[in-house]
C-alpha cells in the first residue's frame, strides 16, 4: 500500500499544482460575466437631516468599495481611480465642513496626539474624503449607530447632529462603493470537521467522529470555516490521507482487520441516575454511542468504572449494582459490579465481557446500569445533587452513591468471518461483475457515480481515467471489492473533495494586472449555498440544475433556498452558525461550584445549548423576526430545563416550545447556555455578561484590560473578612480611573442580568443582600432590570441587528467581513426592513447579494521587483 498512498500523495500534488487557485495566477474573467449584479443607485440624501428611523439609514445596493494590500488589489473600475489614490471623489460641501467641525470639537481630544484612544487618531479626519478613509469611517459609524461616543461625562453635540451625521457618512460611502462594486476574494476553503463528516454522511451514510482524524480547526471571526486561517501544511495532509484509508475500509469492509481498540469517554459531570438516551428503556446512566465495526467477527467490550482518591469504587455504597452492554438495543452481557472492587486489583476499575459476535456496519452499543431500587431513598443524610460532583463527596455510609461509568472501550475484531453487508456497502456497490469483463465496467459506474457525489461537479474524463487507475492497482492486489477500496479512498483524498476551488475562466490576457469582479459558476454557487444553509455538500437537485446553467436564475435559486431551509438538514444553521456566533462552545468550559449549585450536571448544560440552538433553528423555520432574538416570550425547552427554569406542566426529555410565565425572561438574555458561559464557576460576572453584549450582539468589544490589573477577588478591601456583592467588589475594582473608562461600558449591562445566577435560575439576594442592579447605559439609558436592558435594546436596534448581518454574511461567505463589506449589510438589513425582519429576508439578503454570487480574480503583485525596490 505504500505504491498506493505516494501515487494519491503525488495526485493532490499535481491537482494543487494545475490549479490556477492555488498558483493565484491573475486570470480576468469573461467579458460578459465582469457585469455586476443588478442594483438601484442610492438615494439622494439631504444633509442635516436624519432618516425616518434608524434603520431607514440611506443606503445604496448590497455592493462595496474596493479593498488594496500588498496582495489583493482593488477592482479596476472607470472613474475610480482618483479614489484609490485616495483624492475625494466629491468637491466639499457645507455639510462635510460642517460634520468635520463637529468630530474636531468633539472627538479629537480623545482621538488625536501621539497616544489616541482606541488607536484610533481623527486629528486628521476630513468628512469631505471619507471614501479615501472607508476603513475609519466604518469605525466611526460604528461607534455612533451604537450611541457609545462620545463616551459617557463627555460633551456631547445638541439635537439629532450625530444622527444625521451618521446617516451622511454610510450615504457617502454607499454611493462611492455603488460606482465600484468589490465582491471580495477567497483563494479557496477546505472541508473543516463538521463539513467533513457531514460530507462522509451523505456520500457513504456512515456517521464518523472527524476530531478522531482531524487536527482542531482554527477560528477567525467566531467561525471554523473561514478561508484565510485554513492554512494546509503536512500535517493535515497526513491527518487526511489517513482518514480516507480508514474510512473507506470502514465502508467496504476488512475482511483482514486486525484487532484494536476504540474508546468512548463519559463526560464526568455527566448523572449516571437518569435515562440516556439510546439505551435500552429501563436502564439508568452509562452511555450510548453508534460505533462502525469493520468486519464480521468477536469483539470485547470493557467499561471502566470511577474510583476515589484512595483507590476503592465510588459508590461502594450501592449495592447489587449490574451493567447491561446491548447492541441494537438486545442485551449481549450482563456484568456484576463487586462493591469493593479496587485499583489494585487486577483489572484495575475495569470490567468487561466474553467476546461477542458482531456482524460488520454501524451499530448502536449501550452499557447502561440496571436499577436495583425505585422510588425516594431514605438516607440519613442529604445527598449532593450530583451524582459525581466530586469523588471525595459522599462517601460516608447514610448517603446513597452510585457508581459511575467513566469509559467504554470496544476491541476487535478477533476470529474474523468475513463482511457482512450494511448500509453503506449498499450505497456503493449498486452493481455486481458476474464475470471478469464486467468488472471494469461495473467499477467505472461505482466511481463515476461517487466522484460525482464527491466532487460536487460532473466528472470529466481526466477523472474519470485517474479514479480507474487506482481501481486498476487496487483490484491486481485483492480482487474487485479492493479496487473499488482504493478507488474510493482515492477519492476522499482528492482535492477535489477536501478543497472547494472556485476555478475562474481560462485567461485571456496572463498579463492582466488589475482584478475584475465575475460570477462564480453555477456549481460553486451550489456548494456556496448547500454548505451556507446546510454545513454539507450539495445534493442532487442542486447539483443538476447547476449543471444546467439554472441555479443562478433568481426565481429558481430563491425557490432553492426556501426548498432547503424546509429541509432537516437546515438545522445547521443552529447547531454552526448561531451556536459558533453566540460561542455555546464556552459552556463546557464553565463547572459550576458543585456545593453551591449541586443540580447542576452534563445533562443540564446539554439542554441549556440545545435549547439556544432549537429556539435559533424555530425562528428560520417558522420565518420570525430576528427581533425575537431579544423579545420572544417563548422558548424550546424539555421538563428538565423547564423545572429549572421554574416553570411546571412540561414533562418528557423532547423538546417543544415553551411559553415563559414572566417577563423576566425573554430571547437569548433570558437563556441558561448565555447566562452561564457568561459565568464563573463560584459567582456571577456582570464583567463578563457586559462583554460578551458588547462584543457578540452590539459588534462593539471593550478594549483589553491594561496589564496589571487585579482580578475581582483580589481587588483591595475585597478579603477584609465581609462577604461582598459582587456589585460593591465591582465598585471597589473600578476606583481606579484606568479600569473606570471600559467597566462604564460593560458593567450596566451586565449588572442588568445579575439576578441570574451562575446556572440562570432567578435570584434576589446575593451573600444574604439584596441585589443592587442599578445601573446607566453609555447612552444615558436607565437600566435595573432585564426588562429595562432588553427595551432599550428594541430602542436601539441598528447595532445589534447589523452585527447580526454581518456574521450571518461572514458564515455564508467563509471569509471576514471587511469594511468594504458594511455596504452590503447596510442593505440587507433595509431590504429586510420591508419584510418585517423576517430571517429568511436576511438568509435570502445574504445568497442574493454580490459577495455571495460573485468572486473577484485578484492579480498578485509583482514581489520581486517590489523587493528589488525596496532593497
Amino acid at each position: 500500500m505504500k505504491t498506493l498512498a505516494a501515487a494519491i500523495v503525488g495526485s493532490v500534488l499535481v491537482v494543487l499544482s494545475q490549479s490556477s487557485v492555488w498558483q493565484q495566477e491573475p486570470v480576468p474573467p469573461r467579458a460578459e460575466a465582469a457585469i455586476p449584479l443588478g442594483l438601484s443607485a442610492p438615494p439622494p440624501v439631504t444633509a442635516g437631516v436624519p432618516p425616518s428611523s434608524e434603520l431607514d439609514a440611506p443606503s445604496p445596493s448590497d455592493v462595496r468599495r474596493p479593498r488594496s494590500s500588498a496582495v489583493h488589489r482593488p477592482i479596476s473600475r472607470p472613474g475610480y481611480e482618483g479614489l484609490r489614490r485616495g483624492q475625494p471623489p466629491t468637491v466639499p460641501d457645507e455639510a462635510s465642513e460642517a460634520y468635520t467641525a463637529v468630530i474636531r470639537r468633539y472627538c479629537v481630544s480623545c482621538h488625536g496626539g501621539r497616544q489616541p484612544k482606541g488607536n484610533l487618531s481623527l486629528r486628521r479626519f476630513d468628512v469631505a474624503e471619507v471614501t479615501a478613509e472607508a476603513e475609519t469611517t466604518e469605525k466611526i459609524i460604528r461607534k455612533l449607530r451604537a450611541g457609545m461616543m462620545p463616551p459617557p461625562g463627555k460633551d456631547r453635540p445638541e439635537g439629532d447632529t450625530l444622527t444625521a451625521m451618521v446617516a451622511y457618512l454610510e450615504a457617502t460611502i454607499d454611493e462611492a462603493a455603488a460606482a465600484a462594486p468589490d465582491p471580495g476574494h477567497r483563494t479557496f476553503q477546505r472541508l473543516n470537521r463538521a463539513e467533513y463528516a457531514a460530507s462522509i454522511r451523505d456520500l457513504l451514510g456512515l456517521d464518523i467522529d472527524a476530531g478522531a482524524y482531524l487536527p482542531l480547526d482554527t477560528k477567525s471571526a467566531n467561525f471554523d470555516n473561514i478561508a484565510d486561517v485554513q492554512l494546509l501544511s503536512p500535517t493535515l495532509m497526513d491527518a487526511y490521507l489517513t482518514a480516507a484509508g480508514e474510512i473507506s475500509r470502514l465502508a467496504v469492509g476488512d475482511p483482514d482487520a486486525s484487532p484494536s481498540e476504540t474508546t468512548y469517554k463519559v463526560p464526568r459531570l455527566a448523572s449516571q441516575t437518569e435515562h440516556v438516551e439510546g439505551a435500552p428503556f429501563g436502564t439508568r446512566g452509562g452511555t450510548s454511542v453508534i460505533h462502525n465495526f469493520p468486519a464480521d467477527g468477536e469483539y470485547v467490550f470493557r467499561i471502566m468504572l470511577h474510583a476515589t482518591p484512595t483507590g476503592l469504587l465510588f459508590g461502594r455504597t450501592s449495592t447489587g449494582e449490574r451493567l447491561e452492554v446491548s447492541v441494537d438495543g438486545d442485551r449481549v452481557a450482563v456484568l456484576d459490579i463487586d462493591r469493593w472492587k479496587s485499583q489494585s486489583d487486577p483489572d484495575g476499575m475495569n470490567v468487561q465481557t466474553e467476546p461477542v459476535p458482531v456482524r460488520a456496519g454501524p451499530h448502536r452499543v449501550s452499557a447502561a446500569f440496571i436499577p436495583t431500587a425505585e422510588g425516594p431513598v431514605d438516607d440519613v443524610m442529604a445527598p449532593i445533587g450530583h451524582s459525581l460532583a466530586d469523588t471525595r463527596i459522599g462517601l460516608a455510609y447514610g448517603i446513597t452513591t452510585v457508581p459511575h461509568l467513566r469509559d467504554l472501550v470496544v476491541s476487535g475484531p478477533y476470529n474474523v468471518t468475513g463482511v457482512s453487508d450494511t448500509p453503506t456497502r449498499e450505497l456503493i456497490f449498486t452493481c455486481r461483475p458476474t464475470s471478469p469483463a464486467e468488472e471494469r465496467v461495473c467499477a467505472e459506474e461505482i466511481v463515476t457515480r461517487l466522484g460525482k457525489q464527491a466532487y460536487r461537479r460532473p466528472l470529466e474524463t481526466r477523472d474519470t481515467e485517474a479514479l480507474m487507475s487506482f481501481f486498476e492497482e487496487g483490484a491486481a492486489e485483492g480482487g474487485f471489492e479492493i479496487g473499488v477500496r482504493t478507488a474510493l479512498q482515492a477519492i476522499l483524498a482528492s482535492p477535489h473533495f477536501l478543497f472547494r476551488f472556485e476555478e475562474p475562466v481560462t485567461p485571456a490576457s496572463p498579463a492582466a494586472d488589475v482584478a475584475q469582479a465575475y460570477r462564480v459558476s453555477d456549481l460553486d454557487l451550489a456548494s456556496r449555498l448547500s454548505f451556507f444553509l446546510w454545513s454539507a455538500p450539495p445534493d442532487e437537485e442542486l447539483v443538476g440544475l447547476a449543471s444546467l446553467g439554472r441555479l443562478s436564475d433568481p426565481m429558481v435559486l430563491e425557490q432553492q433556498v426556501r426548498r432547503m431551509l424546509v429541509d432537516p438538514r437546515s438545522e445547521a444553521l443552529g447547531t454552526r452558525f448561531a451556536a459558533q456566533w453566540l460561542r455555546l462552545q464556552d459552556l463546557d468550559k464553565v463547572h459550576p461550584d458543585a456545593l453551591k449549585f449541586p443540580d447542576f450536571d452534563q445533562q443540564l448544560a446539554d439542554a441549556m445549548k440545545r435549547e439556544t440552538e432549537l429556539f435559533f433553528n424555530s425562528l428560520v423555520r417558522e420565518d420570525r423576526s430576528v427581533y425575537d432574538l431579544v423579545a420572544a416570550d417563548y422558548s424550546i425547552m424539555n421538563e428538565r430545563l423547564a423545572n429549572h427554569y421554574g416553570i411546571s406542566g412540561v414533562t418528557g426529555d423532547h423538546f417543544r416550545r415553551v411559553a415563559y410565565t414572566d417577563e423576566t425572561r425573554r430571547g437569548l438574555l433570558g437563556q441558561g447556555s448565555v447566562l452561564t458561559l457568561t459565568s464563573h464557576a463560584n459567582r456571577t460576572s456582570p464583567v463578563l455578561r457586559g462583554k460578551w453584549v458588547m462584543e457578540v450582539l452590539f459588534g462593539t468589544p471593550p478594549p483589553p484590560p491594561p496589564p496589571g490589573v487585579p482580578d475581582l477577588e483580589a481587588t483591595e478591601g475585597a478579603r477584609e473578612g465581609k462577604l461582598l456583592t459582587t456589585r460593591e467588589r465591582m465598585e471597589l475594582h473600578r476606583a481606579n480611573p484606568v479600569c473606570a473608562s471600559c467597566h462604564l461600558f460593560m458593567d450596566p449591562i451586565g449588572l442588568a442580568l445579575d439576578n441570574f445566577d451562575v446556572t440562570g435560575r432567578w435570584r434576589i439576594r446575593e451573600n444574604g443582600m439584596p441585589l443592587d442592579t442599578r445601573g446607566e447605559l453609555y447612552d444615558g439609558t436607565p437600566v435595573q432590570t432585564p426588562m429595562d436592558l432588553r427595551r432599550a435594546m428594541l430602542e436601539r436596534p441598528t447595532p445589534w441587528i447589523r452585527t447580526f448581518t454581518e456574521n450571518l454574511l461572514a458564515y455564508g461567505l467563509g471569509r471576514r467581513v471587511e469594511h468594504f463589506d458594511q455596504p452590503t449589510v447596510r442593505a440587507i438589513v433595509r431590504d429586510a426592513e420591508a419584510q418585517e425582519h423576517r430571517m429568511s429576508a436576511y438568509i435570502l439578503g445574504v445568497v442574493n447579494s454580490p459577495a455571495f454570487q460573485m468572486s473577484s480574480m485578484e492579480a498578485i503583485a509583482d514581489d520581486a521587483d517590489d523587493a528589488i525596490e525596496g532593497m
